[in-house]
């Protein structure tokens, strides 16, 4: 079999291999850490690397997809999108795991894929005469089209959701959110709007301007450039040292949290939390969250955002990190401390990153720090 190299073949071969090898770099991650997410992930890789091979394949003169594999399933296809969610449900909850309930997101690939492997497995006579009498005539490529097109459009979307939802929560439970706020997931959520958005245009640039093969190859250079960066990027991500426990169906932003407390409960509670921060200054500890608090008070940490929340207004979050920058603004004016950088000093005060530092400083006395010391 010889293979065809070309300026259309070589770049998909080096994203269809750079695809599988971290693919496999996630799998053999997965074993040794007993993380879904990386498994999960290598599927993604592998789905990635199938949107390009048909291609990869044609340019390099091997037609195997278009006689030996003709009807069968070449890509993910359906199943693709409802596993870029489960990889992100995956990532924000290590005890994630798949329910009998989950299959039905499923379903969809399912279906298409028995429905195809098993006319493939009637031989390629029958595939022709079922071609030409009913998958064309009752319009099955534009159905498995509209479908896919839906799926996508549906679970980007609970992506979305599910970021913005979990965004939410890591301000209810981590006094730094900077270590578990997985920038990673926004940009891995801008590539999978790029991808649907490429492969819209280009079929409405097909449909308008019948363009034959090679000049509908460039979204498979752009699906190139995605399996690099995804590859690279989300095998660099740092993952948190705790492992993350959200809950999508159970969380409560703040401002619509149930939990009722009558004064006498809420005055209680209010007088732990405050007498615990201000003894113990637990605030100076950088990874602070909400379950070491709730430890020490022996309630469980719904009881206890509850309190947060309605007690003090704010966030548990926005709670420590006032805490901090008033410690700062006092040990920012000892003559020990002239002689440190403003960043040292704010680690010191259990800041973990110079982002949050700067942003909480400047939400809690509407100047930056340098301006404070200017004053």
């Amino acid at each position: 079999m010889n293979i065809h190299w070309s300026n259309y073949s070589v770049p998909l071969w080096f994203g269809f291999i750079q695809a599988w090898i971290y693919a496999f770099l996630f799998w053999k991650r997965a074993y040794q850490n007993s993380r879904l997410s990386d498994f999960l992930f290598g599927l993604v890789l592998m789905g990635m690397a199938f949107n390009i091979w048909e291609y990869m394949l044609g340019f390099s003169g091997i037609e195997i997809l278009w006689k030996e594999l003709n009807f069968f399933p070449r890509t993910f296809g359906m199943a693709f999108a409802p596993l870029c969610y489960f990889y992100f449900k995956s990532q924000v909850d290590k005890d994630f795991r798949f329910s009998k309930g989950d299959i039905v997101y499923f379903l969809p690939f399912i279906i298409n894929t028995v429905y195809h492997v098993t006319v493939f497995s009637m031989g390629q006579d029958f595939i022709k005469t079922v071609e030409k009498n009913f998958h064309g005539p009752f319009y099955i490529p534009q159905i498995e089209f509209f479908t896919e097109i839906g799926l996508n459009t549906f679970f980007i979307y609970k992506c979305l959701n599910l970021y913005r939802q979990y965004r939410e929560w890591t301000k209810t439970q981590f006094s730094d959110t900077e270590t578990v706020s997985f920038k990673w997931f926004r940009n891995f959520l801008i590539v999978l709007i790029i991808m649907f958005v490429v492969y819209l245009l280009k079929m409405i640039i097909i449909s308008v301007y019948q363009l034959d093969f090679k000049q509908d190859w460039w979204d498979n250079v752009v699906g190139v450039v995605l399996i690099y960066y995804v590859s690279i990027t989300g095998y660099a991500q740092v993952q948190p040292k705790r492992g993350l426990v959200f809950k999508e169906e159970e969380f409560k932003p703040d401002a619509t949290q149930k939990e009722k407390f009558n004064e006498s409960e809420l005055e209680t509670w209010k007088s732990k939390i405050l007498k615990l921060m201000q003894d113990e200054k637990l605030y100076l500890q950088p990874e602070l969250n909400l379950s070491d608090i709730a430890n020490r008070l022996k309630t469980n940490i719904s009881i206890l955002s509850g309190v947060i929340n309605n007690a003090f207004g704010k966030n548990f979050n926005d709670f420590v990190n006032e805490y901090r920058v008033r410690e700062f603004q006092e040990r920012i004016q000892l003559p020990e401390n002239r002689n440190i950088t403003l960043l040292g000093v704010a680690f010191d005060c259990g800041f973990n990153s110079k982002a949050t530092f700067n942003r909480s400083f400047k939400k809690f006395t509407g100047k930056s720090p340098k301006e404070f010391l200017d004053v």
